[in-house]
């Protein structure tokens, strides 16, 4: 069976093609089967077959699918649901397209040309016209122009060969076609002048490259590309290397020539580097690669080893090669590519192939003068020898594509600083990064050349220098370089100076030894834009940055700004994780730092100011979502380059928190530093819901700390001051500090008292009430809860309305006035759920479990405790989530469920620790030993009013 996608989709069984309906039945299976073994979800499949305009799936595709599935059946294949998407069970290698690349790429790795010849004409015999004829929708279109591209790739690559084994009467008469669909492919036009120009028609090869030329000038603007230029001086000099090569029956019979001294093995690699420490993955990975290769007759092996300058990438290589020589009987060749030296331009290809052939001992009289003839000998030369070739310090992988054997026998390993993609797409390559050693591994090298005695003497020395270092083994070195040559300098005194600002200390006379000049090599083989994004990103604030962050930051729209970071990626100088976030190397960054001084402060401030707005902006966007009812704060639009991130629910709203806390916390201490006060009080109001949530209570207390300092300085002083002490005054009381507690919040009051604000003087008795529920005096408690709901009577704020009844009532259930405290609940539940607010919702619930369960109705307090529980996960609230589990346990105790009990105490244990509550951690783990006691413990002291006004939603 056999489905066919190059041409009109077509399924062939038995050499008859089936019927599978109608063109869109067909096209919806041309979706599936171009990703045979993966499941494509069903608005993809819309999407890719009606277009991208399709607002939901057409119900018509269920029928296709199951028409589908009744045609194919009987032949074997399946179309199942798996993972929210439709597979189809059909082996790729029953796709042409995919027997396609699969020919493509045997043909590309043969090492007999005859083979190969036979291969690209199977994979190119495929084709029977446009591929899926007749869809048209976007993704149609895509696929369809790579598959074109692949295609023209490969019929090149056939001509290539043919040309290699003197076929090119076979080639000629499809280069003539092809000359007239394509003329503007110069690789195209080289080969049909090659073509020519073999098959006696000089004159014709030379009056067609005049006919390409004046079409490029007068069409494009430009002239032929180097490589058609020198190919036409070589015809019109009649040069004998271009000749088409001899029949391989007249080739001389190699056990009549004349015998010839064996050439001296080559031996050109460096010495081993002489202190060398871990590595053991990165090394096993080399030997892994080379013996698969070697166990499965594979092509020649390269290994393209990448990392920062500094990283370590040529001692890995040079270890691994001296471990390996064994490997290698016919010798080792090694060339410094000089790809990022600061006094030379990288070395040129024929040159580093004119080397290797003095290496191999090539009588100079042998070797052609043309280049290409040169590589053409070096790989003749390395065809079936086992040899060893390192190219250290590649600039680019068109540097080394002219320095890759040919035959299958020999191995390859390339250093970069640059992840060489080319190389790895189209040779094959495996790539490795280098990342910075571990603590352990760069402890080991301290050891290895410092000696343990020296190490132990000064551990917090040797810790710190670590901490510097972070695992960059240039780094490393020279701190051990300057404590060997100094054999009385105490390793403190290093720290010292390492402490200093910039790199300085790790500066050298020697520029291969100099960690900042090392580092400028690859600065300076950036383009301006390149050089200016790194200088940016080196004062963004936090450890790392997302994608929509540094579209702000460099203020470019985000796909440019992709292209950007993947090309600082690729040099080494900025890592990519898989969370789709950017980080540097601490020592890198500390560079870019000083490349940094040199933008101008005007843009650098601006710079500043746009992913501050983004920050600020997605945040405020963020926070709305996670607190709907809040006390709307003004913002001003943000500046031009800045496109707030979209937050469209709760757990979109979560996540993007989790993700850029510690940047949004960096930001604002960058406000505060530029004396951007707006942006500073902002970013408290907009973390603070998240940090309530989830228990941040020292990050709470500094940013409303830093919002104080900034609010006199805001054009409504007065009610940014009041925010900040009431704010200041739950993070205090949050932490036991009741006294400071205290001391913000009648601040607080004192300013609403004078400004007759009977909103926020309502907010500030709710907090106040808070203090003293801390304090355990319920009567203050609740004086200061009624005093709340008298104020809130008299305006329009049905939900702070509500929170002040469910105050109400927990204080009043917390004084044994049960009655009067479900009364009060159940109104503030009814207020609630006409007003949907969930996590208001979940405090009063937690109040009624608390009733229920203090007057003997333990199933409902059960059930009252799961149901807030599950609305303070909904809204990712772990730290009211905690508290939720440890008061549900004691119902659960007093019916007697102790195996539920535990279960919900061992949770609450659990989150307490990760939240470092300890005081809470202690008292649960104290109900869980009781639970193997006669007496149960059952001293629920609940929450309720505590997590009915601690969320800040008023604040």
């Amino acid at each position: 069976m056999e489905i066919r996608l190059l041409g009109p989709v077509e399924v062939v069984v038995d050499g008859a093609v089936v019927g599978v309906g109608s063109p869109r039945q067909r096209h919806v299976l041309a979706v599936l089967v171009a990703e045979p073994g993966r499941p494509v979800r069903p608005e993809v499949v819309a999407r890719r077959v009606w277009g991208e305009g399709v607002g939901r799936v057409p119900p018509s595709l269920h029928t296709y699918i199951s028409q589908l599935r009744r045609v194919l059946g009987p032949v074997g294949v399946v179309i199942a649901r798996e993972g929210g998407g439709y597979v189809c069970g059909v082996e790729a290698s029953a796709v042409d397209a995919h027997r396609f690349a699969d020919l493509v790429a045997r043909a590309r790795a043969a090492d007999d040309a005859e083979r190969a010849v036979g291969l690209w004409e199977q994979a190119l015999g495929l084709w029977r016209g446009e591929p899926v004829a007749g869809l048209d929708t976007p993704w149609a279109v895509r696929w369809r122009a790579r598959l074109g591209d692949e295609r023209a790739a490969a019929e090149s690559d056939h001509v290539d060969v043919l040309l290699r084994v003197g076929r090119h009467g076979q080639a000629l008469p499809v280069l003539a076609a092809r000359v007239r669909e394509r003329p503007w492919d110069e690789r195209v036009a080289g080969q049909y002048l090659t073509a020519l120009y073999r098959s006696g028609r000089q004159a014709e090869a030379l009056a067609h490259y005049d006919l390409v030329r004046r079409r490029l000038v007068e069409e494009l603007g430009t002239d032929p590309g180097p490589d058609l230029r020198e190919l036409h001086h070589r015809i019109l000099t009649a040069d004998p290397g271009l000749a088409a090569p001899p029949d391989p029956t007249t080739r001389p019979d190699p056990t009549t020539a004349a015998p010839r001294s064996p050439a001296p093995v080559p031996r050109q690699l460096p010495p081993a580097p002489p202190y060398f420490v871990g590595r053991a993955t990165e090394l096993a990975n080399l030997t892994d690669t080379l013996t698969e290769a070697t166990r499965h007759g594979g092509t020649v092996v390269i290994s393209a080893l990448a990392g920062a300058g500094g990283i370590g990438k040529t001692w890995l290589a040079l270890h691994w090669a001296h471990h390996n020589l064994h490997r290698f009987p016919d010798g080792q060749l090694f060339i410094d590519l000089r790809g990022f030296s600061p006094d030379s331009l990288p070395v040129d290809p024929t040159v580093a192939v004119r080397g290797f052939l003095d290496a191999l001992d090539v009588d100079p009289g042998r070797i052609p003068a043309d280049p290409q003839a040169q590589t053409a000998l070096y790989r003749s030369l390395l065809a079936d020898k086992r040899m060893l070739v390192v190219l250290d310090n590649a600039a680019t992988s068109d540097q080394i594509a002219p320095l890759l054997p040919g035959g299958a026998s020999c191995t390859v390993v390339v250093t970069s600083r640059r992840r060489l993609t080319t190389l790895i797409s189209r040779h094959g390559a495996h790539h490795l990064h280098l990342d910075p050693l571990t603590d352990h591994e760069a402890h080991a090298l301290l050891v290895q050349r410092l000696g343990t005695h020296r190490v132990d003497a000064e551990p917090h020395a040797v810790t710190d220098l670590l901490t510097y270092c972070r695992g960059f083994p240039l780094a490393l070195s020279l701190i051990a370089g300057r404590a060997q040559a100094e054999p009385h300098l105490p390793l403190t005194q290093i720290v010292t100076e390492l402490r200093e600002p910039g790199l300085a200390a790790l500066d050298d006379d020697e520029p291969t030894g100099s960690l900042p000049t090392v580092l400028s090599w690859s600065h300076h083989a950036l383009t301006p834009a390149q050089q200016h994004a790194f200088a940016l990103l080196a004062i963004a604030p936090g450890p790392d940055i997302a994608l929509p962050a540094a579209a702000s930051l460099i203020g470019q729209p985000p796909t440019h700004t992709r292209r950007l970071l993947r090309t600082l990626t690729d040099a080494s100088l900025l890592d990519h994780d898989p969370h789709d976030r950017y980080t540097m190397h601490d020592l890198i960054r500390a560079y870019a730092t000083t490349t940094s001084h040199h933008l101008d402060p005007t843009e650098r401030d601006h710079a500043l100011r746009r992913v501050l707005d983004f920050y600020t902006h997605t945040a405020d966007t963020a926070d709305d979502v996670l607190r709907p009812f809040r006390t709307p704060i003004p913002l001003d639009p943000p500046v031009p380059g800045v496109q707030p991130h979209p937050v469209p629910d709760t757990a979109a709203a979560l996540a993007w928190f989790a993700a850029e806390h510690p940047h949004l916390l960096a930001a604002q201490r960058t406000a505060a530093a530029h004396d951007w006060h707006p942006t500073v009080w902002h970013l408290a109001w907009t973390t603070s819901g998240y940090h309530v949530g989830r228990g941040h209570r020292h990050d709470e207390l500094a940013v409303w700390q830093t919002a104080l300092d900034s609010a006199p300085h805001l054009p409504d002083a007065t009610n940014r001051i009041l925010y900040a002490h009431r704010n200041l005054g739950r993070a205090h009381a949050r932490l036991g500090r009741y006294d400071h507690a205290i001391d913000h919040l009648h601040r607080a009051l004192r300013l609403t008292e004078e400004h007759h604000d009977i909103t926020q003087q309502a907010h500030t008795h709710q907090a106040i009430a808070l203090i003293w529920e801390h304090q355990q005096d319920f009567r203050q408690a609740l004086h200061h809860s009624t005093r709340a709901l008298e104020l809130f009577r008299t305006v329009d704020e049905p939900v702070w309305h509500a929170n002040a009844l469910n105050s109400v009532g927990w204080f009043a259930a917390r004084l044994g006035d049960h009655d009067t405290a479900r009364d009060h609940c159940r109104q503030a539940l009814t207020l609630l759920r006409r007003h949907h607010f969930p996590e208001a919702e979940a405090n009063v619930l937690d109040s009624l479990g608390y009733i229920d369960h203090h007057t003997g109705h333990h199933h409902q307090a059960v059930e009252h405790y799961q149901q807030a529980l599950a609305l303070y996960r909904d809204l990712g609230s772990t730290d009211l989530a905690a508290d939720m589990l440890d008061h549900l346990g004691h119902p659960h105790t007093a019916l007697g469920q102790h195996h539920q009990a535990r279960t919900a105490w061992t949770e609450a244990l659990t989150l307490y620790r990760q939240q470092g509550r300890h005081d809470d951690a202690a008292r649960v783990q104290r109900q869980l030993d009781a639970l193997d006691r006669p007496t149960p413990t059952d001293t629920d002291p609940g929450t309720g009013a505590d997590t009915g006004t601690d969320t800040g939603t008023g604040s």
